[in-house]
């Protein structure tokens, strides 16, 4: 079936009214009216579509606060519904006026014109399980609140907790239990802030012992337990994102992926001149979110050799059109770096200090440095099989990687 016998059809749906732009599949002018947002009036609308386009028709709307109602109306009622991402829809910048029969016009032209993005609906159980994460966030947002209200009361009462380093511990929670004021409006303060920290605390346990539950169900037991694989990700932020992404499968790779979540840089370049920024922070801010937070859990580097990562950095000298591999750069820095802490030692007996001290933070020669260098001495040798192989593997997978300064 060709596409111009397809008829499509923008939705402006709100709480209350449905206003509908019909685009005919034969050509002529658009169909405008309104409906009102109750299931019996979308029946009717669903048979007057079927009536008016057969089965050759095709629906979409923004997504919005009405969520996805309307769309399991319509697909249980045979016809073909899309629900569309706002902030993907094309803007004219002249445009000044806005009514609902607009919006739904141009909804209508733009998913004729193929321009418009559909977001992926979730079934009625991830749904429901991403809204009790949801929910989660906002009972940790609210008892933040709670202990920032309730440490700047005490502050302005110079009431400072001393008893241990960090503050809503169990000793902090008992002191806070046996604190009392003198006046009764101060007291009354108190008792309402901390009964307030107290159910707070109350309800994140509960979701958490909830959100442990459902993640040990099917169909979320599975992919919950390859999340909590990796180092930061336990059973609430593995549930979470299973929830928020539902399908890791509906993105065609990682990179896909990190844009979805906007962990991508941004880019504004223009001719010769290109300026990347930070990331873009666009799509699912719950999942950028728990991601960001969980790869704070990975240990800072130990052990850092100054003069060996910048030699690694520098470019080495080739002869033209060969590419030295990293095995050979990795060799190559080693020794560099030998005579550099041999310079060093040399210029402190030439200044009076004692031979053989070592700087703080500088790595002794030891064996487990000489069997490195033996070990990538093997590797050049054998580097010429795998030189070409090696150049088409993104650095992260290549066989012969540099060798890292926390050994």
């Amino acid at each position: 079936m060709s596409d111009h016998a397809i008829t499509y059809v923008g939705m402006d749906v709100h709480k209350k009214s449905i206003a509908i732009a019909l685009l005919p599949g034969t050509g002529g002018p658009p169909v405008e009216w309104q409906e009102p947002n109750e299931l019996r009036a979308v029946q009717r609308l669903a048979r007057r579509l079927k009536r008016e386009a057969g089965e050759a028709v095709t629906c979409c709307y923004e997504a919005g606060p009405t969520g996805y109602a309307l769309l399991r109306q319509l697909t249980a009622l045979g016809v073909r519904c899309q629900v569309i991402a706002p902030s993907l829809i094309p803007m004219k910048p002249g445009t000044r006026i806005k009514t609902d029969k607009r919006d739904a016009r141009k909804l209508a032209e733009l998913l004729r014109a193929g321009m418009l993005t559909e977001v992926h609906p979730p079934s009625e159980s991830d749904e429901a399980l991403r809204d009790l994460c949801r929910c989660r966030d906002d009972v940790r947002d609210d008892l933040l609140r709670a202990r920032h209200r309730m440490s700047k009361f005490l502050l302005r009462r110079h009431c400072v907790f001393s008893g241990t380093k960090h503050h809503w511990g169990t000793r902090h929670m008992k002191w806070l239990s046996e604190l009392r004021f003198d006046d009764g409006a101060s007291q009354a303060t108190f008792d309402s802030y901390l009964l307030a920290l107290q159910q707070n605390e109350e309800r994140l346990e509960r979701m958490d012992v909830r959100l442990a539950e459902f993640g040990a169900q099917e169909p979320y037991r599975e992919p919950v337990a390859w999340l909590r694989c990796f180092r930061g990700i336990d059973t609430v932020t593995a549930v979470s994102i299973v929830a928020e992404l539902h399908d890791f499968r509906r993105f065609r790779s990682a990179r896909s992926l990190m844009a979805y979540l906007g962990l991508v840089p941004s880019e504004h370049s223009s001719g010769e001149s290109e300026r990347r920024g930070s990331i873009t922070k666009s799509g699912n801010r719950h999942v950028r979110r728990l991601l960001v937070e969980a790869a704070w859990s990975q240990p800072p580097p130990t052990g850092h050799q100054p003069a060996l990562a910048a030699k690694t950095r520098e470019p080495t000298r080739s002869r033209p059109g060969h590419r030295r591999s990293s095995a050979s750069t990795s060799l190559a820095a080693l020794r560099a770096d030998e005579r550099a802490r041999q310079t060093e030692s040399e210029d402190g007996r030439r200044h009076g200090t004692r031979a053989g001290r070592i700087p703080v933070g500088h790595v002794a020669p030891c064996q487990h440095r000489r069997d490195l260098e033996r070990t990538i001495k093997l590797e050049v040798a054998d580097e010429g099989r795998h030189d070409l192989e090696d150049a088409r593997l993104p650095y992260a997978t290549r066989r012969h990687p540099l060798p890292d300064s926390r050994s």
